[in-house]
């Protein structure tokens, strides 16, 4: 007798706990249900892909620094200025260099090329 009823008593237990488990899958299983769930992935997504973006232009600022200074510091714009500068260039004089210079003593003949003479 003691048998039948552990064995009954087992029996109901394991199908309270069956069904508990078997309604609390099909309650995650309604459309409501799985629309609030995604939702609620999608916000965390967004805003870990929001982190990292932010996190990735500040690093690409902070190298950016970097580098505009380590390419200032070569080329020596970031030096002090501590002379006085120089006086502006006068331009000299520009020079008619229409003529090779090796034939400074011959003449030329010029002669228009007019379209029109072909004909």
């Amino acid at each position: 007798m003691f048998r039948r009823t552990f064995w009954f008593t087992t029996g109901v237990a394991a199908g309270v706990w069956a069904t508990t488990k078997v309604n609390r899958k099909l309650k995650q299983l309604t459309p409501e249900h799985l629309a609030v769930a995604a939702a609620n992935k999608a916000l965390e997504a967004g805003g870990r892909l929001k982190d990292r973006a932010v996190d990735f232009a500040l690093e690409v600022r902070d190298n950016m620094a970097q580098r505009e200074a380590e390419l200032g510091d070569a080329l020596g714009l970031n030096a002090p200025v501590d002379r006085e500068l120089p006086a502006p260039r006068l331009y000299a004089v520009i020079e008619n260099r229409s003529r090779p210079p090796y034939a400074e003593g011959l003449t030329y003949k010029t002669y228009p090329y007019n379209r029109n003479e072909d004909h």
